[in-house]
């Protein structure tokens, strides 16, 4: 089974976990793309979505699934988003399409997160994948610098050649070389650094449920 096959299939696994006639968290990524689409054969037994990014936004309008947004709904009672790693407690790292933030907090607003991903996303330690962090833009360098003082390498992260600017107007750093062993310490301790908006650890918003694509199909871990 090819990963985009297992993308496919986790995605539409995730349907049976949308409340009918409630409104639905949407994350962002290729596999939630997935996802939305196939949201989209249930868009008359649900209200809506709140979306965690413009990307995911256009993609469910375009489906005709209605959008709301966060501050005119109260708990969304489950939050579908992908990850970029995700270890066997639910901690994960996020941020790989550059709506961490967002998505954060779409999450905290969320009775449950159930996280969709393929098996290679599945990890024992975080920090193989590069942690993805927003930064206001005048704190690049500063920040890069107490990355540094970790053992991480940080860069910034680029689109054509310029700094990418995030749906929140910021800049993204992207983490390599780090091991992360306590992942709610970790995500406090950054998230306090001046100029950090929001670090790509989700250990406080972590994962109850994950549906992982596998090669023998969808396995559920519950965390």
């Amino acid at each position: 089974m090819t990963q985009d096959e297992m993308k496919t299939l986790v995605g539409q696994a995730a349907l049976q976990y949308v409340p009918p006639g409630g409104i639905v968290g949407v994350g962002t990524g290729s596999t939630v793309n997935r996802f939305i689409e196939a949201l989209a054969t249930l868009k008359d037994r649900i209200r809506g979505a709140v979306s965690s990014s413009s990307a995911s936004t256009e993609r469910l309008q375009a489906l005709g699934i209605p959008v709301f947004d966060s501050n005119e709904v109260g708990e969304v009672a489950v939050y579908i988003d992908g990850a970029d790693e995700i270890d066997h407690q639910g901690f994960m790292i996020k941020g790989g399409g550059a709506a961490l933030t967002r998505e954060k907090i779409v999450a905290a607003q969320s009775a449950r997160f159930v996280c969709i991903a393929d098996e290679s996303k599945l990890v024992q330690v975080l920090g193989r994948f590069p942690v993805p962090v927003e930064v206001i833009p005048m704190a690049t360098q500063r920040l890069i610098r107490q990355f540094a003082e970790l053992g991480g390498t940080a860069r910034l992260r680029l689109k054509e050649g310029q700094p990418l600017v995030t749906d929140n107007g910021q800049y993204i750093l992207d983490v390599a070389g780090l091991q992360i062993g306590e992942p709610l310490r970790f995500e406090s301790d950054v998230n306090q650094w001046p100029g950090v908006v929001t670090v790509g650890v989700f250990a406080h918003q972590k994962a109850a449920l994950c549906l992982l694509g596998t090669a023998a199909g969808v396995k559920p871990l519950s965390f």
